[in-house]
């Protein structure tokens, strides 16, 4: 089966600024009628009808779902989703926290993650790992994307934060551009990845603070949110 992966930019919507323009996340101040049409340019884009997404009320918890249908709204209260059913795209919604996309090609099974500092510190992408095996998938046969995200050297968090976030994501911990306290989440969700048994993790390098063609929470404030999401193409083959 072939597995479909997209991350948009803030190109190409509707939004006005402070949203501009591709904005894609419902509650953040956007008109929600902007906010529907560049839902619908991105399902019509993908070839998808716009059921066909699957979006998600993130909390920064460590709720994990397995989708097997259209929802009618958002799935509530959680930041993992995991399907089996083939064209039915998982949507997470970011703008410096970091999207996991996850799939087994060979079993048909996708995930779409969440990973915020909280997210990630209380086991997020351990739970979606778990879904992901109770909906069919080989943890050995996992890839994984990590998407454009706040890098370590744009991240300053206090000295405690980090030693905390470090004590239950390890390998998080790093100095930022001015040498003081910061975190990489990437890096910790990597070392978290591999020790579980994923072998094949690739990462997007950009960082959304220092790259304005993506939305940014820490560098703007009041912003959109960019999405990047996973499905399993019906109609494609291995």
């Amino acid at each position: 089966m072939r597995i479909r992966r997209v991350v948009t930019t803030r190109a190409g919507g509707v939004s006005r600024p402070p949203f501009d323009s591709f904005n894609l996340g419902a509650g953040v101040g956007d008109d929600p009628e902007a906010v529907a049409a560049n839902r619908k340019r991105l399902a019509d884009e993908l070839g998808l009808a716009p059921d066909r997404l699957v979006w998600m009320e993130q909390v920064h918890g460590r709720n994990a779902v397995i989708v097997e249908g259209p929802r009618e709204g958002a799935v509530p209260v959680t930041d993992a989703l995991v399907t089996a059913v083939p064209g039915l795209a998982l949507v997470a919604l970011v703008a410096d926290c970091v999207p996991v996309l996850l799939a087994d090609p060979d079993a048909g099974v996708v995930g779409a993650v969440h990973a915020g500092r909280v997210g990630a510190r209380v086991g997020v992408v351990p739970a979606a790992l778990g879904a992901m095996r109770e909906a069919g998938a080989d943890i050995g046969r996992v890839e994984v994307l990590l998407g454009p995200a706040v890098c370590g050297e744009c991240y300053e968090v206090p000295a405690t934060m980090q030693a905390d976030v470090e004590k239950h994501l390890p390998g998080s911990a790093c100095r930022t551009r001015k040498g003081t306290a910061g975190l990489d989440l990437r890096a910790g969700l990597w070392r978290q990845l591999a020790d579980a048994g994923v072998a094949r993790i690739g990462i997007d390098p950009r960082c959304t603070v220092e790259d304005e063609t993506l939305f940014s929470h820490r560098r703007n404030k009041t912003t959109g949110r960019l999405a990047a999401l996973t499905w399993v193409d019906r109609d494609g083959g291995r």
